[in-house]
């Protein structure tokens, strides 16, 4: 079986924002995206190059089903906490990417 690497890359306008995300990360969105299919995560503050400043959540999915029925299911409702918390007028974006562990 094929695992899924799932990374979200948010960019910020400033360390205090980032710090804040972390926090909130911490503080149960990735116990959410666990409990709805994840095997595993990760939080990577990015240090090279420093700016922009960046944090990468990395999740790991044990099969594509998994990771498809995460993102069929859970995905939007998590997603759109993430903006209510951080809208695009704070100068936080996201980005995402998904690859086959090999």
């Amino acid at each position: 079986m094929t695992r899924i690497a799932y990374t979200v890359t948010a960019t910020f306008p400033d360390r205090r924002t980032a710090d804040d995300y972390i926090r909130w990360l911490e503080d149960g969105h990735i116990d959410a995206v666990l409990e709805r299919g994840a095997h595993s995560a990760m939080i990577v503050r990015v240090t090279e190059p420093a700016t922009p400043i960046r944090v990468e959540t990395r999740y790991i999915f044990s099969t594509r089903a998994q990771f498809d029925r995460y993102i069929e299911r859970h995905a939007p409702a998590l997603r759109e906490a993430g903006l209510e918390r951080f809208p695009p007028t704070t100068g936080v974006t996201f980005a995402r990417t998904v690859g086959e562990i090999v």
